[in-house]
């Protein structure tokens, strides 16, 4: 099958996601995660790119940047194979590491780029295994103090200085950072958003308001790329009304 061309952000921020293949392991212990940030670290240096968040995972990692030589794949495709090649060597094991090919949502202003860096962030806590501020393996320590292989400041002046970053990262507020339509969405995650979008009304609501509002509202879910099935999973309306709806 042919290969669609990745789109190309105007700002060059992308946001890109690697996984293990069929979800394993990728990282046993610290040194795989030290290696795969050294080389990293490395590979960005030397192609200009700039990163802005990342967040490593036991089976998938995060990573925000901005690639404005577009780089973006040349780089990600050297780093995967020099980690697969060690990786296998240290394990004994055979075959693929990462999936074939990462994905990359193209960042296409501020506001998508602040509701992503905690949208990175917050990916140990949603997989219950710590919040933001006490997970080791993140970028978001290096807003606090000196960044180590992030270049954060920008963002933090976004925010509005470390404080405001902090609070705004931890006030448990519902993040509308929504993967566009063709990513593997969780219902966690469309959940969230969808609460985020809806407030202050919970999205099971929808379907104790008149028809006229409800449909409105349906629509406006659509539009942001959630699917029919998916918005009638977290709203508990038919999929008929939800088809319909404009």
């Amino acid at each position: 099958m042919t290969r669609v061309a990745r789109v190309l952000s105007e700002l060059g921020h992308y946001h890109v996601m690697v996984k293990g293949c069929a979800d394993q392991l990728i990282f046993e212990d610290d040194d795989d995660r030290y290696y795969f940030l050294n080389l990293m670290s490395q590979r960005f240096t030397s192609d200009h790119i700039r990163l802005l968040a990342w967040c490593l995972m036991d089976n998938h990692v995060h990573l925000l940047f901005d690639d404005p030589d577009n780089q973006m794949s040349a780089a990600m495709h050297a780093i995967d194979t020099a980690y697969a090649m060690r990786f296998n060597v240290k394990t004994g094991r055979r075959g693929p590491v990462f999936q074939e090919r990462f994905k990359s949502v193209v960042i296409s202003d501020d506001e998508q780029l602040l509701r992503c860096v905690r949208y990175i962030h917050d990916n140990p806590a949603k997989a219950g295994i710590s919040s933001a501020p006490m997970y080791r393996w993140s970028s978001f320590h290096e807003y606090f103090g000196t960044p180590e292989i992030c270049d954060c400041s920008d963002i933090v002046e976004l925010f509005g200085g470390s404080e405001a970053f902090y609070l705004t990262s931890t006030d448990g507020k519902p993040n509308s950072y929504y993967l566009p339509e063709g990513k593997h969405v969780s219902d966690m995650d469309a959940l969230e958003v969808a609460q985020a979008l809806l407030a202050p009304l919970e999205p099971f609501q929808l379907k104790t308001l008149p028809k006229q509002e409800r449909n409105r509202l349906l629509a406006m879910l659509k539009h942001r790329g959630f699917t029919i099935a998916q918005i009638s999973r977290i709203t508990g309306i038919g999929t008929n009304i939800i088809q319909r709806a404009k």
